[in-house]
């Protein structure tokens, strides 16, 4: 129970130092910038660290095709393709941030993204 105690109390004395860290990684995630292609580049969705959508391409050939149903799978997959590659990018520096703190991270990384 003591131990537990210390352990907590430490986290205490790093709060500040915690504060700024979490401060200066929400300033890194809004810099990260990821794109999803689908269709061998019809389609290109940019993300941010945030999990945002910041852009979406589609090709001239995407058009020509006048397919509204596979242009809008197209949309979804380079999204996804996207998102993925967006969490991978900040479990990586959350993971990198923990480490910084000596936080203990969870068996298997940070629930909801890729170990």
């Amino acid at each position: 129970m003591f131990k537990e105690m210390g352990q907590i109390m430490g986290l205490m004395r790093n709060l500040p130092k915690m504060q700024a860290s979490m401060q200066e990684m929400q300033a890194k995630l809004a810099l990260i910038s990821v794109e999803g292609t689908a269709g061998g580049g019809l389609v290109t969705a940019k993300v941010n660290g945030r999990m945002e959508v910041t852009g979406l391409t589609i090709s001239d050939e995407a058009m020509k095709l006048n397919d509204r149903e596979m242009l809008a799978d197209l949309i979804v997959a380079a999204t996804n393709v996207a998102l993925t590659k967006a969490r991978e990018q900040v479990a990586l520096e959350s993971s990198r941030l923990a480490q910084e703190l000596g936080l203990p991270l969870p068996a298997g990384g940070l629930p909801g993204f890729p170990s």
